[in-house]
């Protein structure tokens, strides 16, 4: 198999099928998912971007030639201009500023991902750091766009679903793996590869937990 983000799903369909057919996930499809679980997660996730956007910029840092670091650098102004803006404009429904937003504690499971992110890009390379970044870049495309085929107009949560199933995310998604299977093509041996499963295992896993986090707030 060419692709090594399709051979990483492959061997951890489990922990994929967890994460991307999470009840959190059914809910947001048939809008049977409570508010208040919703809104939880927004709140964390805010958080959980903040430091998602380090991790960009990580990758910019440790970017090996211009055109990496711009690749890294399309991530993060997703990040910074995108997601957390749609954040705010769906907290701002109960009255949530920006800066109650970043004013909130991070809850265990916010901490768990992202400093494992963070980790798993400082002690090692591009290729690890991508790896570990990949289930929450590439899955998302994927929730939104399976969901985006069954949510109607009257779905509370269909902004969410559009944002993530629109075009401009499913492009930056599939840069993300082209981009993925490019280092691979490069730095990835066979030796090598259970350790990047076992990153890829471990991240799709944290964000199946994350899930769980918000449907427990309800």
């Amino acid at each position: 198999m060419s692709s090594l983000f399709e051979r990483l799903k492959l061997d951890c369909a489990e922990e994929w099928r967890a994460y991307t057919q999470h009840d959190f996930v059914t809910g947001m499809g048939n809008g049977s998912l409570p508010e208040a679980a919703f809104r939880d997660y927004l709140v964390q996730d805010y958080l959980f971007l903040i430091q998602f956007a380090r991790a960009y910029a990580l990758a910019v840092y440790k970017g090996r030639s211009l055109a990496e670091m711009r690749q890294a650098l399309e991530g993060l102004k997703a990040i910074l201009d995108v997601e957390m803006d749609l954040h705010v404009r769906l907290c701002a429904r109960w009255g949530l500023s920006s800066e109650d937003l970043e004013a909130a504690p991070e809850k265990t499971q916010t901490v768990a991902y992202t400093r494992f992110v963070l980790d798993a890009g400082q002690a090692g390379d591009l290729l690890d750091l991508y790896v570990a970044l990949a289930p929450c870049m590439i899955g998302y495309a994927e929730i939104g766009s399976a969901l985006a085929q069954s949510a109607g107009e009257t779905n509370s949560y269909r902004e969410w679903i559009k944002e993530y199933a629109g075009e401009e995310y499913q492009q930056l998604a599939a840069a993300t793996i082209a981009n993925l299977d490019e280092l691979a093509s490069e730095m990835m041996t066979e030796r090598r590869y259970p350790r990047l499963k076992a990153l890829f295992s471990a991240a799709t896993l944290l964000e199946a937990d994350f899930w769980q986090m918000g449907l427990e707030a309800q």
